[in-house]
Order: structure tokens, then C-alpha cells, then sequence
């Protein structure tokens, strides 16, 4: 096993277990991948791309659906945040930063937290404005 963190592999969904699913690594090594880092519906067999999280002393292995790292997993987050303001016709979403978690997560399929860091990188880059009520592009034609 020559795998490190961050890893980029391919996962077959094996089975559901309370903790999570029990993943297949390149056919051939087993992983977790936790419950609370999936935020769409899995099912057994699905095949997905994965990355190894860590590598536990007991030899066991963590899997992410994300890439790791802080920088690799905001700005794919801050990509889908954009895409979702762009495909939008009047280029604003409905949901903010006091949105619920389970409003984020079922609109952009991902963490409140991931959310709100997504935000702040676009709100400091003054790509959004941040209103009471919505998260708006700055300029709707890009």
C-alpha cells in the first residue's frame, strides 16, 4: 500500500455501516468513508472518486469524497458556489450564511462550514455582496 494523504483514488461503495460506507480502494484495499462527509445519496456498488484522508497506525484507511487540503478543498468549493450563482437567472442565491445547514446542504451539497468559508473568500475578493436575505454576484455578466 504506497497511498498518502490526499491521494486521489477510486472508490466502490461495499456496504453501509453506522458509521459510514465501507469502501473499496482500487480494487483492492479497504476504507471508511464517513457518514458525515457524504452529502448525497450512496448506494452499494457506486462507483466515485475518493481521496485518502488518512492512514490510521492500525493500517485501516479514512476516505474524503473531497480533495484535501485547505486550499484544494476551498476553492472547489468556492467553484460550485459560483456556478450555482451564474446559473442562476437573476445571479443570486437564497441562501446566506445564517441559512440553515440543511438548506446548504441539499441546495449545493455541502457543509454549512465549507459554505461559509466559500462566502468569505468570494465576499473578500468582492466577486458577492451579502445581504440579509441573499448572497448576490457583484458584476452578473461574468
Amino acid at each position: 500500500m504506497n497511498f498518502k494523504a490526499g491521494d486521489q483514488v477510486d472508490l466502490k461503495i461495499e456496504s453501509i455501516t453506522p458509521l459510514g460506507y465501507t469502501v473499496i480502494i482500487n480494487g483492492e484495499f479497504e476504507g471508511l468513508l464517513y457518514a458525515s462527509e457524504v452529502y448525497h445519496d450512496l448506494e452499494e456498488n457506486d462507483a466515485v472518486t475518493g481521496y485518502i484522508k488518512n492512514i490510521r497506525e492500525d493500517s485501516k484507511i479514512d476516505v474524503s469524497l473531497r480533495p484535501q487540503g485547505f486550499l484544494n478543498v476551498i476553492d472547489h468549493d468556492v467553484d460550485r458556489v459560483l456556478s450555482e450563482l451564474n446559473a442562476s437567472p437573476n445571479g443570486y442565491l437564497l441562501l446566506t450564511d445564517k441559512s440553515p445547514p440543511d438548506h446548504i446542504r441539499y441546495h449545493l451539497n455541502m457543509s454549512k462550514k465549507a459554505y461559509k468559508k466559500a462566502l468569505g473568500k468570494l465576499y473578500k475578493q468582492k466577486v458577492i455582496t451579502i445581504s440579509e436575505d441573499k448572497v448576490e454576484l457583484v458584476d452578473k455578466g461574468k
